[in-house]
């Protein structure tokens, strides 16, 4: 059961006693993948992703094994079952990177970071390098913003070139709402 601190505590790394799959976590990854209400039941393209097939509280290829065609259909239970089974796998990646026992909610919002963005990139972040520093709320602020206050981590790719040649981007509100939404979850850490 999602959330059961004794069947998900995580006790591998240096006595920490995280919560996986916490239930906070799981109604979040609910509310801003599938609008809060059942999972998404039938496979779709989802266009921020460039047509990347998504389904249940935003499972993609990158978080889980199982093949996935856009228009197949899946069960409730086969959404629950694979979504805590994907939600662990990526938050035992992000335990890789952490250095010191974060707050709960800094991890749970760690954890949705990773889910929409990729654990690489949650660890590669700012945001990680802050929190290892024991900065809490200064990586919590790096979820949404950066050094400059600009919006961070709220574009997505055109699929066009700028004349450098890098990648075109685009902002994306929903994307910048996530931002502030995590960001909130993890100052809850106070």
């Amino acid at each position: 059961m999602a959330g059961n601190p004794a069947a998900d505590s995580n006790k591998g790394k240096a006595g920490w006693a995280l919560v996986l799959v916490s239930s906070a976590l799981m109604a979040f990854l609910a509310y801003w993948e599938s609008g809060g209400n059942q999972p998404i039941l039938t496979v779709y393209a989802d266009r921020l992703a460039g047509g990347l097939p998504t389904v249940c509280d935003g499972l993609t290829r990158h978080i889980t094994d199982v093949p996935m065609v856009v228009g197949q259909t899946w069960t409730l239970e086969q959404c629950h079952a694979e979504t805590e089974r994907a939600v662990r796998k990526v938050q035992k990646q992000l335990l890789q990177c952490f250095t010191r026992e974060p707050p709960q909610a800094v991890f749970d919002a760690a954890t949705s970071h990773a889910w929409n963005n990729g654990a690489g990139a949650t660890c590669g972040s700012v945001a990680m390098k802050r929190w290892n520093e024991g900065k809490w709320d200064e990586g919590c602020k790096r979820l949404q913003f950066g050094a400059d206050g600009r919006p961070v981590w709220s574009y997505v790719r055109t699929g066009k070139l700028n004349a450098n040649g890098t990648p075109q981007m685009r902002f994306v509100q929903g994307l910048a709402n996530r931002r502030g939404g995590e960001r909130s979850m993890c100052e809850a850490w106070r």
